[in-house]
């Protein structure tokens, strides 16, 4: 990452937090790691839908799909063809930026709603695609693939658990720093200038079926880079993982979070990951009344997200300090 681009305090907060999230792996174990990981993977996916939607203006109500698409790139590869699990994170990537830009091209010429109802199918039909009978040797149709979690490398004293979620670490931190050079690049400014104005943007030179085209691949594949760690981490895909609940989530995920944020993606996951089971607890009989009650809260309390909400904050406390 180019470090004079970014202010001094910027960076005084954001390496001890990783260095805390690091430090993670050694104080909780087991289910509580996992969770780690699974909140790291859908922070990476989150990121992806949050290029498309916050900063480039594009609504997909089928990210879900490619989360799919990429978790089973990662486990077709680990189980037909004897890939290392690493080596099957950044190939779901390019698969998906692959499929992502050859269905972002055509759906050019979709804005707003109708390009929400095209994505919205693709992540209808992409489960009942996974359970295609000529499809079944690779997929395992209904039953799926079950996976085997991978041991520390080189020898090191780390359990399974531990290793894959400093593993699912890197990958976020690499993800992160990849996307903030991207949007403040010259291809960002683009981005953004055909979400704020597409006609304008045009007139000034950009174009704009490229860089749609190509945000969409980019949004796709950070998405299949999250299903692919999330494949590894569960050790186990089936269609009916990737139902139209979870580009919903997805979503949320963003809209939580905060749309057109970097770091919304962390608070969005950590939502979508924790308030269902939370809301199961509060109550079995309606989970999901929970749930739809506490996302209307969010969003009444938090109309920015939660980046909105700390950026308000940080604002108050700056006049205040004055």
């Amino acid at each position: 990452m180019n470090l004079s681009r970014l202010a001094l305090p910027h960076w005084a907060w954001v390496v001890p937090l990783i260095a805390v999230a690091a430090a993670l792996a050694f104080v909780f174990k087991g289910y509580h790691l996992f969770q780690g990981t699974m909140v790291l993977a859908y922070a990476i996916a989150l990121l992806g839908l949050n290029m498309l939607t916050g900063y480039n203006g594009q609504i997909s109500l089928g990210h879900g799909a490619f989360f799919a698409l990429g978790a089973y790139t990662a486990a077709i590869l680990m189980e037909h063809a004897g890939a290392p699990y690493w080596a099957t994170v950044p190939a779901a990537g390019a698969v998906c930026l692959v499929i992502g830009y050859l269905f972002g091209r055509p759906a050019l010429k979709l804005e707003g709603l109708y390009l929400a109802l095209a994505t919205f199918a693709l992540g209808v039909a992409m489960p009942q695609l996974l359970k295609y009978k000529h499809l079944e040797a690779w997929t395992g149709g209904v039953q799926g693939i079950v996976l085997m979690k991978p041991d520390a490398p080189f020898g090191l004293p780390l359990s399974q658990d531990q290793w894959l979620y400093l593993f699912a670490l890197a990958v976020t931190v690499m993800m992160f720093v990849i996307a903030h050079n991207l949007l403040q690049s010259g291809t960002g400014r683009a981005m953004r200038a055909i979400r704020d104005h597409a006609l304008a943007a045009e007139a000034m030179g950009v174009d704009n079926r490229h860089y749609k085209s190509m945000t969409f691949g980019v949004s796709a594949a950070y998405t299949g880079v999250g299903g692919a760690l999330s494949a590894i981490a569960v050790q186990f895909v089936s269609p009916d993982s990737f139902t139209l609940f979870l580009s919903i989530s997805l979503l949320v995920g963003i809209v939580v979070g905060g749309v057109g944020t970097l770091w919304g993606a962390l608070f969005g996951a950590v939502f979508i990951m924790f308030v269902p089971n939370l809301a199961e607890k509060v109550s079995k009989a309606a989970p999901w009344a929970v749930y739809g009650l506490v996302l209307i809260a969010v969003i009444y309390v938090m109309p920015g997200g939660v980046v909105g909400l700390l950026r308000r904050v940080h604002g108050f406390i700056k006049r205040s300090a004055r």
